[in-house]
C-alpha cells in the first residue's frame, strides 16, 4: 500500500506540473493577444496613440477614448484607468481632454481621471497605484450625500522628466515643473517649481535644486556611477571581480555578481 501511496501521489503532482504550466502559458497567451497598440487597438478607438506605446492586458476602466491622445513609446500598465468625462458617451467637444507625451510610463493600478485637460508631458514616469485627477468632490452643501454633489474640477499638467511615486496623488489644479519628484504616498495641490522634490499629505517642497549652490539641502548620499553604454554582463561581472577577490580570495563568480 505505500508504495501504491507513491505512486498516485508522483502522479497527483505531475499533473498538477502539467496544469500550472498550461495555466501561465495561456495566461501569458492573453496578456499578449489583449495587449492595446496602435496596430492592435482591440475595441478601444483612442484620439491617437503613437508608435511603441503598449497598453498592457488587463485594462482598468477606459472611456472617452476620442479625446484620449496617446504619445509615442508610453507603456500602460495593467489594470490602469484612463477616463475623459464625466461618464461614458458624452460628447466633449473638438479639444484633447487626456494626453501623455512620448514615454511615458503608468505603472500598474494607477489612475488618470480627466473631464477637463489633463497633460503628462513627455517621460514621467509613475510607480503603481498613482492617482492623478482633474476632479474633487465637494462638499458645500451639508444636507446632500457628498457623492451626489457636483465636483470641482481644474486643468493638470505634469511637467517632462517628473517622477510620481508609488500611491502618489495629484489633485485639481496642480501645476508640477520640469523634473518635479513626489515621494510616495504625497497628496500634491497647487504649482511646483522645476526641479524640486515634494513629499507628505498635503505635499510640500523638501528639496529644491538651487543653480549656484546645488540641491538645498544637499543630497546624503553621492550619485550613482552611470553604467557604460553597450558594457554587457559578462563585462559588468568581470569589473567587479578583482575587487571582491581582494577582499575575499575563495570568491566565485557568484560573489562577483553580488559586488555588482
Amino acid at each position: 500500500m505505500p508504495k501504491n501511496r507513491n505512486v498516485f501521489s508522483s502522479l497527483g503532482d505531475a499533473r498538477r506540473r502539467l496544469v500550472s504550466r498550461a495555466v501561465h502559458r495561456g495566461w501569458q497567451w492573453l496578456r499578449d493577444a489583449g495587449a492595446v497598440t496602435a496596430a492592435r487597438p482591440g475595441p478601444y478607438r483612442f484620439g491617437s496613440i503613437g508608435a511603441g506605446t503598449r497598453l498592457a492586458f488587463p485594462l482598468g476602466t477606459v472611456f472617452g477614448e476620442p479625446w484620449i491622445h496617446l504619445g509615442e513609446h508610453c507603456i500602460i500598465g495593467e489594470q490602469v484607468t484612463l477616463t475623459a468625462g464625466m461618464m461614458p458617451g458624452l460628447d466633449l467637444g473638438p479639444d484633447p481632454v487626456l494626453r501623455l507625451g512620448d514615454g511615458v510610463v503608468l505603472g500598474r493600478g494607477s489612475h488618470v481621471v480627466a473631464s477637463c485637460p489633463v497633460v503628462i508631458e513627455r517621460e514621467v514616469y509613475c510607480g503603481p497605484y498613482v492617482y492623478i485627477t482633474s476632479d474633487n468632490h465637494s462638499y458645500d452643501d451639508p444636507e446632500q450625500p457628498i457623492g451626489k454633489q457636483w465636483p470641482r474640477s481644474a486643468p493638470v499638467t505634469i511637467g517632462t522628466g517628473s517622477w510620481l511615486g508609488a500611491g502618489a496623488v495629484i489633485l485639481p489644479g496642480a501645476k508640477l515643473g520640469r523634473n518635479v519628484v513626489v515621494a510616495a504616498g504625497a497628496v500634491v495641490r497647487g504649482e511646483v517649481p522645476d526641479h524640486a522634490v515634494v513629499a507628505g499629505a498635503p505635499a510640500r517642497i523638501v528639496r529644491r535644486w538651487d543653480a549656484a549652490a546645488g540641491w538645498q539641502p544637499p543630497l546624503r548620499t553621492p550619485p550613482p556611477v552611470p553604467i557604460p553604454e553597450g558594457i554587457t554582463p559578462e563585462q559588468l561581472l568581470a569589473l567587479a571581480e578583482p575587487a571582491d577577490r581582494e577582499a575575499d580570495p575563495d570568491a566565485g563568480p557568484v560573489a562577483g555578481a553580488a559586488g555588482c
